[in-house]
């Protein structure tokens, strides 16, 4: 699953819990750094799309988007964390990002806002099903810990989507 290059990334640290072995830090660890590497691609896009926002509801729209980014960075960090404290190494690098990260890059030149919330929409929706795998790999490694940040975080996405969507509608 993960190259022979970033190997050296998921390194164990003195940090692991004694209750997960090995194997399982290492697995939850590198889903964790996959869901980081989209999760901060996401954090770009929010912000990009929020610097390229026009129309009518401009201020609602780019105050809602830089709340999204806002947070979504916060998660950022929250992952890379809770992969330290599993007892391995969070990204290192842009480039560790762009290796991993499965969600594509947003760069049209002109869009309208409904298109760009359907995009954040989908690409929550894709961060949420992400979410739902990693519980149950958590759950089969019995790590209740990581379990009840993924289900914050799935709080989180839900009501970023249910915002994303009323604001698509009003963006028409």
């Amino acid at each position: 699953m993960i190259s022979e290059k970033w190997q050296s990334a998921l390194a164990v640290t003195p940090n692991a819990p004694p209750h997960l072995g090995s194997s399982a830090t290492l697995e939850i660890a590198a889903a964790l750094n996959i869901l980081l590497a989209d999760v901060y691609s996401l954090y770009v896009k929010t912000t990009n799309l929020q610097w390229h926002m026009s129309g009518r509801h401009f201020r609602d729209c780019h105050l809602l988007l830089e709340d999204h980014a806002d947070r979504i960075f916060t998660m950022t960090d929250e992952i890379s964390e809770r992969v330290r404290k599993l007892g391995r190494r969070p990204l290192k690098s842009v480039d560790h990002i762009s290796y991993l990260q499965r969600q594509a890059e947003y760069d049209a030149a002109c869009t309208t806002p409904d298109n760009m919330f359907a995009e954040l929409c989908e690409n929550n929706q894709q961060l949420m099903d992400s979410l739902e795998e990693i519980q149950v790999l958590c759950a089969w490694n019995r790590d209740a810990a990581t379990a009840r940040l993924l289900e914050a975080w799935l709080d989180q996405v839900r009501r970023r989507i249910r915002s994303l969507s009323i604001a698509a509608r009003h963006a028409r």
